[in-house]
């Protein structure tokens, strides 16, 4: 009969032997929604996913209403919106910015990459854009949260 420091050391071992890891990684949803038909949306989705996202697309032909409810300011519009743990999260914005959100909680809506930029996220190709990432409050106004 095992005691029970030999019992958790026999636990703990057969545990790692099934491939689990000691800390499980907690892969952020982010719940996308985007305009029917749109290809750099879904290239945008999977930056995310190699980023460590989990990522649930829908189409929404009526996005705009969605964005309203959301109150992200008009002109900072693209292609798609996307909703992680109550931030709102509009066009091309890079992993990054988005789990440094989650992470700090900072007060706001959200951030946003107006337009295509291209070299952002899922706009790749030969030409890159320095484009800008705008957080924006409940109030609209807004700010810059970061430079790419």
């Amino acid at each position: 009969m095992l005691n029970r420091r030999e019992w958790l050391a026999a636990a703990v071992a057969a545990f790692f032997a099934n491939g689990a890891s000691a800390s499980p990684v907690r892969r952020p949803t982010i719940r996308v929604r985007k305009q029917p038909g749109c290809g750099c949306c879904d290239k945008w989705a999977d930056h995310l996913e190699e980023n460590g996202f989990t990522v649930a697309v829908e189409e929404d032909p009526q996005l705009d209403a969605y964005r309203n409810r959301l109150g992200i300011p008009s002109r900072l519009w693209s292609c798609h919106t996307g909703v992680i743990d109550g931030y709102a999260v509009e066009g091309h914005v890079p992993a990054d910015l988005i789990q440094r959100m989650i992470e700090q909680k900072p007060a706001i809506v959200g951030i946003a990459v107006p337009g295509m930029p291209m070299g952002s996220p899922g706009m790749e190709g030969p030409v890159k854009q320095v484009y800008d990432v705008i957080a924006f409050r409940k109030d609209a106004t807004t700010f810059l949260y970061a430079r790419r």
